[in-house]
């Protein structure tokens, strides 16, 4: 029992780094195809021509540079304690939402949602105490020791509880 030491392991960093970097990359990707491809529509179609299609492209193509930054930016979030206060379960016509409540010290009441899948509402319980880990956004059980799976707080990647390594991201399984 205990919430894990591991959070300080160098792979966590590691992954956070890569993930801003393929975000970035992505988004200059897409802002690339964005700029050709309305240059190619200006210099190919009757209906619009260069520089305007190419300024439109140029407007997008910075629009989905803007996107990549900001969702690049460092989580600074703090991190902190709380307990599992409730659970519940909305059924709608197209789908079923399971919806944990989590209350921290501060006294604010987090929820956390999850649609058609019961896995990860299952795997907390009410009374359950829980450390959110801001930096990865996620949720450390205090008591795993009745527990047969476990996430990986990274990636969210679900194990086995005997696993130590994630084997999507190779950050350390906290146990």
């Amino acid at each position: 029992m205990g919430y894990s030491s591991k959070i300080s392991d160098p792979a966590f960093d590691r992954y956070l780094r890569n993930t801003r970097n393929w975000k970035f990359q992505f988004s200059l990707i897409l802002a690339a195809i964005a700029i050709g491809g309305f240059y190619l529509y200006g210099a190919f179609s009757d209906e619009m021509d260069n520089p305007e299609a190419l300024r439109i492209g140029l407007v997008i193509g910075a629009m989905f540079l803007l996107i990549g930054l900001m969702s690049a930016k460092s989580r600074n979030r703090a991190s902190w304690d709380g307990v599992v206060i409730d659970k519940k379960v909305r059924r709608t016509d197209k789908q079923t939402i399971y919806t944990v409540y989590i209350k921290s010290e501060t006294g604010k009441v987090h929820e956390r949602r999850f649609e058609d899948d019961t896995t990860v509402f299952n795997y907390f319980k009410k009374g359950d105490k829980v450390r959110f880990h801001g930096k990865l956004n996620s949720y450390e059980k205090f008591d795993k020791s009745g527990d047969d799976i476990i996430f990986c707080n990274a990636c969210a990647f679900l194990h086995y509880i005997t696993e130590d390594v994630c084997i999507k991201c190779g950050c350390p399984l906290l146990k």
